[in-house]
């Protein structure tokens, strides 16, 4: 549980991040980490499209620099985007200031002010200065299907087990979570259908002061 939903005093820690929206119904927001590549993002974008809903991408620059078409596809047909670095750093792993850069690096390719540090492993120096620029996103929800010790049905039972009206949900279109995703992603929207849940957009709840914490 400590990974799948963040703790109180993690969420604590950083105040002032997103890991869960304030709504007036069952809504939920679906994001997505590490695309745009072209071996999992048009999928995604077409079951998406398939559903009739819509989703945040936070997108690696270098992914994007690559694969520059994917990522204005994802624009295109109106989902959210975000920043989630240029090279997928660790901020624990690297100086605040290498950290901002990539960040900025990724900020010329991506047009948003939404930031999710990847694995959400962030030193507080680089927290606070990304803060006066961005808003940061985290996660009521991460459904662990980049590991191989989950399999598909794990996947789904996270999204079962922790999903809460207001749940901000990660999922990854990355070759690392490729199969588990794709098996999982299926089966978890049909069944945040059956419970009554409706799909909103971050930057769209956030520019309406839709916040929790």
């Amino acid at each position: 549980m400590l990974i799948e939903s963040p703790p109180q005093l993690y969420r604590c820690i950083f105040r002032g991040a997103h890991w869960r929206l304030n709504t007036t119904g069952k809504v939920i927001y679906l994001t997505f980490d590490d695309g745009p590549i072209p071996q999992i993002t048009p999928w995604v974008l077409d079951l998406l499209d398939r559903y009739g809903i819509k989703a945040t991408f936070f997108c690696i620059g270098d992914n994007v620099r690559k694969y520059p078409a994917i990522y204005h596809e994802i624009i295109m047909r109106g989902h959210g985007v975000g920043n989630h670095t240029y090279h997928h750093l660790q901020g624990l792993k690297v100086a605040t200031e290498t950290y901002l850069q990539d960040v900025e690096m990724a900020a010329r390719l991506i047009d948003s002010t939404l930031f999710r540090p990847p694995h959400g492993h962030i030193r507080l120096p680089q927290f606070y200065a990304l803060r006066r620029k961005y808003q940061m996103v985290l996660w009521d929800v991460v459904t662990r299907d980049y590991s191989y010790l989950r399999t598909a049905h794990d996947v789904i039972n996270n999204v079962k087990q922790y999903t809460r009206s207001g749940s901000i949900i990660v999922f990854h279109d990355s070759v690392k979570a490729g199969q588990r995703m794709q098996q999982s992603l299926p089966h978890a929207i049909d069944w945040l259908l059956e419970q009554g849940y409706t799909f909103g957009l971050v930057g769209d709840a956030l520019n309406n002061d839709n916040v929790i914490g």
